[in-house]
């Protein structure tokens, strides 16, 4: 049997980097993808099957040049997970300036469409075709935390693609799904909670970023007959339910 292959956007940390690790170490060929040349370098290092790709998500003709290297190494692609993202400016509306709303935008709206546009056309040409596209949503996507307008902006965009994607992809076997990931114990989670401290609130709860990685690593492993749509993971003691 084949190896499976996954790209893994904004795989340089984070929960991308730890989803790329649990793929490798389940024995899938990984395109870990991002602008930090060093980062990913040593992930190749470390792991046989991983794929260096240096590009910026929102830069097409680097995306383009990207996808078609490691297609030309793994011989398909087999899913997407479509993760990198930026939270970008913190407060109200009337706070937030239009080029953090636009940086914002170009990275977690354009670029997410740029790396699904790309893997689409792949999985739709390629022989077997089909595939999976897995977005990395958030809780973000259902329901906003204070101060946070951007970053729920962009997500709810992420929803809208998601639902496209997986009506569009029907004819070509291309499933897609979307992940809503709340407090996984990653540096942008870190900073928030230091920044929630110093403003006298309590930090948020959190769980380890490896079950995230597993629960993307659940849904690419499921045959294309099947798929998971929505899946919400979390720290268990997040103020999600009731909230609001």
């Amino acid at each position: 049997m084949s190896m499976k292959s996954i790209l893994v956007t904004g795989a340089s940390q984070g929960i991308g980097k730890a989803t790329a690790e649990a793929f490798l170490q389940a024995g899938w060929r990984v395109g870990v993808l991002a602008r930090s040349a060093d980062k990913l370098a040593a992930l190749a290092e470390t792991y046989e099957h991983a794929i260096a790709l240096e590009a910026d998500v929102t830069d097409a003709a680097q995306m383009e040049r990207a996808f078609d290297h490691f297609v030309a190494q793994s011989g398909r692609l087999d899913a997407l997970f479509n993760n990198a993202g930026i939270f970008g400016p913190a407060g109200s509306i009337d706070d937030v300036d239009l080029s953090g709303f636009d940086q914002v935008l170009n990275v977690n709206v354009r670029g997410m469409f740029i790396a699904a546009q790309l893997a689409f056309a792949q999985m739709r040409r390629q022989d077997p075709q089909g595939g999976r596209i897995i977005n990395n949503g958030s809780l973000a996507a259902h329901v906003p935390r204070e101060g946070a307008v951007c970053y729920t902006l962009s997500k709810h965009a992420i929803t809208g693609l998601t639902r496209s994607l997986s009506l569009d992809g029907r004819a070509f076997d291309i499933a897609c799904g979307q992940i809503d990931i709340g407090n996984a114990a990653t540096d942008m989670v870190s900073d928030l909670n230091a920044r929630l401290v110093a403003e006298g609130k309590e930090p948020n709860p959190t769980m380890d970023v490896q079950d995230a990685a597993q629960s993307v690593l659940h849904m690419a492993a499921l045959p294309l007959s099947a798929n998971v749509q929505f899946m919400t993971v979390m720290a268990t003691k997040m103020p999600f339910i009731g909230r609001g």
